[in-house]
């Protein structure tokens, strides 16, 4: 499949949000001029289990102050890609620019006021109170030895407000249900006050109730700040509907970039899917209905090395 270039793309990886900025003036407008470009450049990113990389040379900018949803199925290389825009895999080749700057070159405190990742893999110990894990999100902040400053203790509140989770600010994390963390977590990266920030299917194993808050949540960052987010989804609709720009991948590969109506069509789920859906715009976004999955006797599919396999709407890695 071409690649669809209609508009220029990015999708980059972040750990929280100018909290204090945002909130402060929404009322006001966007802040123009605050906001972080990310960008990778070419980028050959593997594991050292594998002796070829999961993508090779592939290049993306996430623009600043909107959120760009990355989406693919199984195996497409999201996460990886996210990884690598945050700093947790080190490129083969090419590089990760922040603001021009390459991200190897940044100090890990320096790297930490500017990017904020939530990945998969969020643990914290089950006794710690929610409150004291969002504190958690101030220590690129803070010194060593600092004790907690009045913006601190406000930066804190704005990110417990925004995720929700002001009722459990005294519950223990263990006691807490699955959704209830990844609220806290959620928090906890926002206390960070990052220009950017990076999530990696922050909805998955929730219940309907969390994902839909959760998503509430991107919607006020994506309408009332100017943070600029990245987040991977296995859900096309509810990426459709979160981002201001989308990228798809199969097989390593960035397939087609750019608006939710430029990206969500019947070909790119025939094709980078593999399954055949009708395509409704509606003002909420891309409406997808599947209709049935695409396999090998299909006459008019395209053969490529990823026969076998059951296509999935709602993919993740």
């Amino acid at each position: 499949m071409s690649e669809n270039t209609g508009t220029d793309d990015a999708t980059r990886r972040s750990d929280g949000g100018t909290v204090a900025d945002w909130t402060e003036e929404s009322t006001t407008g966007a802040r123009a001029g605050d906001t972080s470009e990310l960008a990778g450049e070419e980028l050959v990113l593997g594991y050292p289990a594998s002796d070829e990389p999961v993508l090779d040379g592939e290049s993306m900018t996430a623009t600043p102050g909107s959120v760009t949803a990355l989406v693919g199925p199984n195996g497409s290389g999201k996460s990886t890609l996210l990884k690598g825009l945050a700093n947790q895999l080190e490129p083969t080749a090419g590089s990760v620019l922040l603001d021009g700057r390459d991200i190897q070159s940044l100090g890990t405190k320096e790297m930490a006021k500017k990017l904020g990742l939530l990945s998969q893999e969020s643990t914290s110990p089950g006794s710690i109170s929610v409150e004291d894990l969002v504190f958690h999100g101030r220590y690129p902040h803070r010194g060593f030895f600092e004790t907690v400053t009045g913006e601190d203790e406000r930066a804190v509140d704005r990110a417990i407000e925004l995720a929700g989770v002001d009722h459990l600010r005294d519950r223990e994390v263990g006691s807490l249900s699955g959704g209830q963390k990844q609220l806290v977590w959620i928090a906890m990266v926002l206390a960070q006050e990052t220009d950017v920030l990076l999530l990696d299917e922050p909805t998955t194993f929730l219940d309907l109730h969390h994902q839909l808050e959760v998503m509430e949540i991107i919607e006020t960052l994506r309408d009332e700040s100017d943070i600029t987010v990245v987040v991977v989804l296995h859900d096309i609709e509810q990426a459709a509907r979160l981002s201001d720009r989308m990228v798809a991948l199969k097989d390593g590969e960035i397939q087609a970039r750019g608006t939710p109506e430029e990206v969500v069509t019947e070909e790119l789920l025939a094709e980078v899917f593999r399954i055949e859906a009708a395509v409704d715009h509606t003002d909420r976004g891309p409406r997808v209905e599947p209709i049935r999955a695409r396999h090998d006797e299909d006459p008019d599919e395209e053969p490529d090395g990823d026969r076998g396999h059951p296509p999935r709407m709602e993919a993740d890695e």
